[in-house]
């Protein structure tokens, strides 16, 4: 097989807890994971050569090639199953970046799986996810797809039933929150409550979107939104606007809202991106919806 396509879709965390910090610097985490119709789109060509070449819409993107997760991901897939063959990569880059959304574990995620299918490795999503949690936590979700109970840091899923149809506005204001930073200044000792995980499982297994949207919460807000007061005002906006519920997803900035109907939230999403802009302030602005991997 010499060429495939594919589209990487992001994540949200329709809810994120934080339980403790583990002796190797790590976080145990509880939270379930959604995949979203928000995607880049990822090509892949054989290469004769056993080079790996990468290209990016956007090359800001880019950055350092060796850190970059696609070109570690091809690197990984090429050293654990003894790949002589070189892969050529093109990326249009359309979730946005540092957002809370996995944009680039999902496209190492596709990496994964395009490499696998190319070179006729024969692996199943659970051994790709075996190896796939070496580069990072989010990156075995991306590979599984749908909707998922994560726990451990994150690598241990457990499938779930997806989310009743809705529609989602997600904006991402402009600025940086690095993960690390955040899990940095999370006071754990200082949290007043935590998400009900289990309760939003069950909400999830009975098909229940008002049970679900009623347990939306992120501990890391408590962290991000002291820092970036815009994520409380766009959350605020999307309440004002029809939202069921908003809530950030990762460690920030992005928030996202799930609407009944998708007209409304279309309207709520002109009224955010042009209060925004007449204060200055340009955000990538989305309306998308659940996406599980077998719609």
């Amino acid at each position: 097989m010499e060429k495939r396509n594919y589209k990487a879709r992001a994540k949200i965390n329709l809810a994120l807890d934080v339980c403790r910090r583990l002796e190797n610097g790590y976080h145990e985490v509880r939270m379930v994971m959604q995949m979203v119709d928000i995607y880049d789109e990822l090509e892949f060509k054989r290469r004769d050569d056993p080079d790996i070449i990468l290209s990016v819409s956007s090359r800001d993107y880019l950055g350092d090639l060796e850190n970059n997760l696609i070109f570690r991901a091809a690197k990984l897939m090429k050293q654990q199953y003894n790949i002589q063959h070189g892969v050529e990569i093109k990326l249009k880059k359309n979730i946005p970046v540092a957002a809370g959304m996995a944009g680039g574990s999902t496209d190492a995620a596709a990496t994964m799986l395009a490499m696998n299918e190319m070179y006729e490795l024969g692996l199943s999503r659970e051994q790709l996810m075996i190896q796939a949690v070496r580069l990072g936590a989010d990156i075995p979700f991306c590979i599984m797809g749908g909707t998922a109970l994560a726990e451990g840091i994150g690598e241990r899923l457990s499938p779930l039933p997806p989310p009743p149809k809705a529609s989602l506005l997600i904006v991402k204001p402009p600025v940086m929150v690095p993960t690390q930073w955040v899990y940095e200044r999370l006071r754990l000792d200082e949290l007043e409550r935590h998400p009900d995980i289990d309760g939003m499982v069950d909400a999830l297994k009975r098909g229940d979107l008002k049970g679900i949207t009623d347990r939306m919460e992120n501990v890391m807000e408590t962290v991000t939104e002291k820092e970036h007061p815009i994520i409380t005002d766009i959350r605020k906006m999307m309440l004002g606007n029809g939202a069921m519920n908003a809530v950030m997803s990762g460690s920030g900035p992005s928030i996202f809202g799930v609407f009944l109907e998708e007209d409304i939230a279309r309207a709520a999403a002109v009224y955010i991106d042009q209060t925004l802009k007449t204060k200055g302030i340009n955000a990538q602005v989305n309306v998308t919806g659940f996406y599980n991997i077998d719609s």
